[in-house]
């Protein structure tokens, strides 16, 4: 099986093309830059063919497409700056990206007849309530740009593709690029005591992790929409970072503040990330291990 993966420089692209070779699935990567720029262990990834492509140029993703002519797409390029999304002078490009470019992805899949694995965001949701939001929900409220278009790209696919995967997910961290976890170690070498915010809730996901779920998806025709997050239960940024500390040994004070108090964001977020998570065991799919077990794992690799 073929498979072409956007967004490869990526915190989660680089991680979905490293599991497919390790499966000896035939992968085929791209990105917006002109050579591949992601790592593992120091030394780029070269075991995978890579087109420098422009998701927005209609006419490009047709021509790659059809010169590599994938069984399966997993997009995972995005615009996923949540704050800078917000400058009016980004907006257009944010949709572009998030919305036009998953519309020309979505398109030459159907030409090619190919599967689709789209990764969406807990961010189509308003965040209210306390309840887990459900994979089948409809009731899509974004509060923000980056949501918002987002959103507009799950539709492009829905309406477009029968044979697609849309996977949402939420707070991701790994090894490639920036995320919470590395920025919070960082602060906690520089700074004795952190503020962190306590009433935004959700579950952290670990991309090997998730990197595994979707190679399992997509030899399945087990089509439509998935939350996927790592187990361990519901949990808050505040909470996150007490666990981040402990692991390593930090003996920060790490103070609970509200959204509010924090003040910093320029974009809502939602307070309600919860994502329900059934619907994986129900087709069959191994959900992911706790996220303590996955912290674990990534501050060990780190340190190797």
């Amino acid at each position: 099986m073929k498979v072409f993966v956007t967004g490869v420089a990526g915190q989660l692209g680089h991680d979905v093309v490293n599991e497919l070779v390790s499966r000896g699935y035939q992968a085929v990567g791209s990105d917006i830059a002109p050579a591949y720029s992601g790592i593992q262990d120091g030394t780029p990834v070269t075991t995978a063919p890579y087109y420098a492509l422009d998701i927005t140029n209609a006419d490009a993703v047709e021509q790659v497409l059809d010169q590599v002519s994938p069984d399966v797409v997993i997009h995972c390029a995005a615009w996923t700056a949540v704050d800078d999304a917000e400058a009016p002078e980004n907006m257009d490009k944010v949709r572009r990206i998030n919305a036009t470019g998953t519309q020309n992805i979505a398109t030459c899949c159907k030409k090619l007849d190919c599967k689709m694995v789209y990764i969406s965001t807990d961010y189509v949701f308003d965040g209210q309530g306390t309840q887990p939001w459900k994979p089948d929900c409809k009731d899509y409220k974004p509060l923000n740009v980056y949501g918002q278009t987002k959103l507009e790209g799950e539709l492009a696919v829905a309406e477009t593709l029968e044979k697609y995967f849309i996977v949402r997910i939420a707070w991701v961290f790994g090894r490639n690029g920036k995320n919470f976890v590395k920025t919070m170690l960082a602060v906690g070498q520089k700074y004795d005591t952190v503020r962190v915010v306590c009433d935004q809730i959700g579950t952290p996901t670990y991309t090997p992790d998730l990197s595994r779920l979707l190679v399992d998806m997509i030899a399945t025709d087990k089509y439509g929409y998935y939350h996927a997050t790592n187990e361990g239960g519901y949990i808050s940024w505040y909470d996150f970072t007490c666990e981040i500390y402990r692991q390593m040994g930090y003996t920060n004070t790490v103070v609970p503040v509200t959204t509010e108090e924090y003040g910093l964001n320029k974009a809502a977020r939602p307070y309600n990330s919860r994502l329900d998570k059934a619907k994986l065991a129900e087709n069959g799919f191994t959900p992911l291990p706790t996220w303590q077990d996955a912290l674990a794992r990534f501050l060990k690799e780190k340190e190797d």
